[in-house]
């Protein structure tokens, strides 16, 4: 004869007499959403970016808790557009704060879910009390501080121009052969203009005033692409970059390619094992095993995407210029053989491979196996 014995609700093991909060940040409103991990949350709507709105809320929330003024806060919000001054601000309030990567929140996986800034404020709380319990709910984004946040946007922002200058080049010539005009010369480049006054008079005045206002806008992006190289060009002249000329002393890499790692990773994160590296390299591979069916889903490509995928370009110049290192041998046995689809697989596993190299290389000095160093200039 069986019995049944109720099962007692789970008690909550938040720490008694602290607050919990969750930002939903918005472009115009936050929802702040608090709660001790005993009574229901409190909601509050404030303007974004009013700080003693912010500072107010949680006030109230305190009181309504029925907590000392002083009582510890721990807040969370996802990772977005207004970056880490908010965090500084909160850890500057004595407040405990964490940044979210969104991708690693689970989701509910009906084929439709609701889903509003209550709900998901909501759903963040909750996660953050299961995350003060000690459970393992979701990945938290490392702060730079911020010199090494600032040092990001000179890269960032030349990839940038270097899109729209392409843009700009693609339009002109886009433009030019809906008649028939076909330049043989690099579009913006110095035999542009020569060109154009030739052949400029046999396009209508509109589109004609038209490609020669985006050759302007072309020209200014030019100009700043132009200007941005030379100062880091510079930089790494006069030594303000080491780590950047240490890794450019490898054949295959660079200084954009060094630029881009150094401060997209190398420069301030710190690895405890090649494992931490690939994962914030999203270079994991992602398994897929239930019963019988097993299969491999390719990596996680949940880390930095700019690093991922210049560390896959550098992988295919790295075969070209380092065809005697132990990497580049032993892509040769595991892939050169097989199609384009295996030494594509291939590639992304030699990239791997390659930043756990160049992570020892700049942490401890280990040259690369087999791998060569550029000739020292004069």
């Amino acid at each position: 004869m069986s019995t049944t014995q109720a099962v007692p609700q789970r008690e909550s093991t938040a720490i008694q007499g602290e607050l919990y909060m969750s930002f939903e940040l918005g472009d115009k409103k936050w929802k702040l959403t608090a709660s001790d991990g005993r009574l229901g949350p409190s909601r509050y709507n404030v303007n974004a970016g009013d700080m003693a709105a912010v500072a107010h809320c949680i006030d109230k929330a305190r009181e309504r808790c029925k907590l000392e003024p002083r009582a510890l806060v721990h807040s969370c919000y996802e990772a977005g557009r207004d970056g880490w001054w908010l965090h500084r601000w909160l850890i500057e309030q004595r407040i405990e704060n964490i940044v979210v990567d969104s991708s690693s929140i689970e989701v509910n996986r009906h084929a439709r879910r609701a889903k509003t800034d209550r709900l998901d404020g909501d759903k963040l709380l909750v996660m953050l009390l299961r995350h003060h319990r000690g459970e393992r709910v979701w990945s938290v984004v490392h702060e730079p501080t911020p010199e090494d946040e600032d040092a990001r946007r000179t890269h960032r922002e030349l990839a940038r121009l270097t899109k729209e200058r392409t843009c700009h080049t693609n339009r002109i010539g886009s433009l030019l052969v809906l008649h028939n005009l076909r330049p043989h010369v690099i579009i913006g480049g110095r035999d542009w203009a020569r060109w154009w006054e030739r052949h400029g008079e046999q396009v209508p005045p509109v589109l004609r005033a038209e490609i020669e206002r985006e050759s302007a806008r072309l020209a200014l992006v030019k100009q700043q692409v132009k200007a941005m190289e030379a100062e880091r060009r510079q930089e790494l002249t006069d030594g303000k970059q080491p780590l950047v000329t240490q890794l450019a002393q490898l054949r295959a890499i660079g200084p954009k390619g060094a630029w881009v790692l150094v401060k997209e990773v190398f420069g301030w994160r710190r690895f405890a094992n090649r494992r931490e590296l690939a994962g914030c390299l999203g270079l994991t591979p992602t398994p897929y095993a239930s019963g019988d069916s097993q299969a491999e889903q390719g990596i996680s490509k949940a880390g930095n995407k700019r690093a991922r995928t210049m560390l896959v370009e550098l992988a295919w110049s790295w075969l070209r210029f380092q065809p005697n290192s132990a990497l580049t041998q032993w892509f040769n046995r595991r892939f050169a053989g097989g199609g384009k689809r295996m030494r594509r697989v291939g590639i992304v596993a030699l990239a791997r491979r390659l930043a756990i190299a160049l992570w020892r290389y700049l942490q401890h000095g280990e040259i690369p196996t087999g791998a060569e160093l550029k000739p020292a200039t004069s």
